[in-house]
């Protein structure tokens, strides 16, 4: 482990290699799993004082169910608050190209100038998953491996990207331009080290 400003990074989060690789994938992160996207209150409220503006950016069956439903919901099994999914798994804020790649539409709708919030963070910083306990004021960051990322793996091992670097601007949207210097002066003194 490594600890950045009261974090508890993994050292995997420095040592593994990674890279989407959408063309492959298709993006099954966004269509696979057991519950949405985790979401903070904050997220949630953003949601829904964009509804409106994120609706031109996903498929009907979406724009459907978000006309009735929130868009999220808290998952028992998980303890999380996450982005509702239709009952195909796929993400209610998911759309695809004509190619059949998943694109997120609230990252859409960012990208166009409607909205100002990119995608939850929970996503942008995936495959990083945060833990915390609010009430010890703990937080860990670590690396979530799921076998549908085997091609992310392998182009990131043959571009030699490690996770954080992948990362960058999802980490520093989280934490800061400081806190990822920290991390990465952490990750090349461990590569000096020997130990990354």
């Amino acid at each position: 482990m490594i600890i950045i400003q009261e974090v508890l990074v993994s050292s995997e989060i420095v040592s593994e290699q990674f890279e989407c690789h959408l063309s492959k994938c298709k993006g099954a992160c966004c269509t696979e799993g057991d519950y949405g996207a985790p979401l903070t209150e904050a997220e949630m409220n953003i949601l829904d004082e964009n509804k409106k503006d994120i609706l031109p950016f996903i498929p009907e069956r979406s724009q459907r169910f978000l006309k009735n439903e929130l868009g999220y919901e808290y998952y028992n099994h998980a303890n999380v608050w996450g982005t509702s999914c239709h009952d195909d798994g796929a993400c209610v804020y998911l759309n695809h190209t004509d190619d059949g790649i998943a694109l997120c539409g609230i990252e859409q709708a960012y990208y166009a100038g409607k909205v100002g919030f990119v995608k939850p963070i929970s996503c942008h910083l995936y495959p990083i998953r945060v833990s915390s306990n609010d009430i010890v004021g703990f937080e860990a960051w670590n690396y979530d491996r799921w076998d549908i990322c085997s091609d992310a793996c392998n182009l990131g091992a043959t571009n030699k990207t490690p996770i954080y670097k992948f990362l960058k601007n999802a980490i520093t949207r989280a934490k800061g331009e400081e806190f990822y210097a920290e991390l990465e002066a952490a990750a090349e003194h461990l590569k000096d080290e020997g130990r990354d």
